[in-house]
């Protein structure tokens, strides 16, 4: 009898769903995010959800657009139910009146992405949909509410209460080892057998977060060199025919490559938790380990040089110069200008060296005559060094890399 009920529910499951999808056709996309809105059914809900994201699917850019228009004009809050809701909480505390005021606040295209987060694939399609409007905001700054809730959102759904760090090897499955080819965004990987120097020896580790939604879709990840002191050269990490150590030898932990994965995520930060975690698990594991750094590349040097009037002392090489950008060149508001500069020592890292020649290749020459630096994870100075630059904006920096700096000219 259990056979035949299920059986039953089946056969009217999908008769149910294909006469959702059948009455579906003669209604704007717009309609259907509408009925979504107002659907109290799992069967009926999660058919018009497919639907909307089979029409998203289909839609050109301009189809997009409009489809957005709608989300933020159409699904926007009403300001004046809001101040008659504050109102009354205001008047009259209570369980009540605070939940109309908090429904009053919440527009109702957060509602109708969560319902279309309800379907198998909802989470990485929505994460899609928002790397489609980043990409219109510039043109069109009307959109930029629904950003906003794409982004709150996301803050709470990919907090890192829900991500999971995996080890990523040569073992893993082909289709994460190809997204971590196509998604390498500081030292790319040209083919199968670079990628293999990259996870298959034992003095190399890759993490990437996940989530439970996008199980086979890395958010982010880090590659990791296990080394016998602190390397000055990212060219001699990822060299073909090198002599590999074992795990035990190392002593430090470099971290040489952090990518993030997906654009629709961007704003939502997941850097400083991957570090921290994986310097955690490799302390754990192998408690040879001592030292923990970057070499990380300086995306703005050049820019800057060629764009700023810094007071440069004649003859300053690279490095000196360099170690001026990292200590001096700040944004209003007195962070550095440099974006990865910000990253690390936002995390709690000081700036320990900074090397000549160390990516040759056309992208380092490019971002900074081949100029890397080290940030240095000191386990003991995290918290302080963290609580320095949030607080007093100060760029924590070793004796020598100061001295480069002073070296080079007056401050900017």
């Amino acid at each position: 009898m259990s056979f035949i009920s299920g059986l039953l529910a089946s056969v009217f499951e999908r008769s149910y769903r294909r006469a959702i999808s059948d009455e579906a056709e003669g209604h704007t996309t717009s309609e259907l995010c509408r009925q979504l809105l107002g659907s109290h059914g799992e069967v009926s809900g999660s058919t018009l959800a497919r639907l909307i994201f089979d029409r998203y699917g289909a839609m050109n850019s301009d189809e997009k657009q409009s489809f957005f228009e709608f989300m933020t004009t159409s699904l926007e809050i009403d300001p004046q139910a809001v101040r008659d809701t504050l109102k009354a909480y205001s008047d009259a505390p209570s369980k009540k009146s605070y939940r109309a005021f908090a429904r009053a606040c919440e527009p109702q295209r957060q509602e109708l992405a969560r319902r279309l987060n309800q379907v198998p694939g909802g989470t990485g399609q929505l994460v899609a949909m928002r790397k489609d409007l980043l990409a219109m905001l510039r043109d069109q700054p009307a959109l930029e509410p629904l950003d906003v809730d794409f982004q709150h959102l996301f803050a709470s759904w990919f907090n890192r209460g829900f991500l999971v760090l995996r080890p990523i090897n040569w073992s893993s499955p082909a289709n994460i080892l190809e997204k971590i080819i196509a998604y390498e965004a500081v030292h790319a990987i040209d083919s199968w057998d670079d990628l293999r120097r990259r996870v298959q020896p034992a003095d190399r580790r890759c993490f990437g977060f996940f989530h439970p939604a996008m199980q086979d879709e890395p958010l982010i990840f880090v590659e990791v060199a296990l080394t016998k002191g602190t390397p000055n050269s990212v060219q001699a990490l990822l060299a073909d025919g090198r002599d590999a150590i074992s795990a035990d030898d190392a002593d430090t932990a470099v971290f040489y490559s952090i990518s993030n994965c997906q654009a629709g995520l961007a704003g939502i930060s997941f850097g400083n938790s991957l570090i921290k975690q994986v310097v955690a698990d490799l302390s754990r594991d192998l408690p040879n380990l001592k030292t923990f750094v970057t070499l990380s590349p300086i995306p703005g040097l050049n820019k800057w040089r060629a764009s700023a009037d810094p007071v440069i002392a004649a003859g300053a090489d690279d490095t000196a110069v360099a170690a001026h950008y990292l200590i001096e060149a700040k944004r209003p508001g007195g962070n550095p200008l440099d974006p990865v500069a910000r990253f690390h020592l936002g995390n709690g890292a000081m700036v320990h060296a900074v090397h000549a020649d160390a990516d040759v290749s056309p992208n380092g020459m490019k971002q900074s005559n081949g100029v890397m630096v080290n940030y240095l994870y000191d386990l003991s100075q995290i918290s302080k060094n963290h609580e320095q630059f949030v607080s007093e904006k100060t760029v924590v920096a070793s004796s020598e890399v100061r001295a480069l700096s002073a070296s080079c000219g007056s401050e900017v």
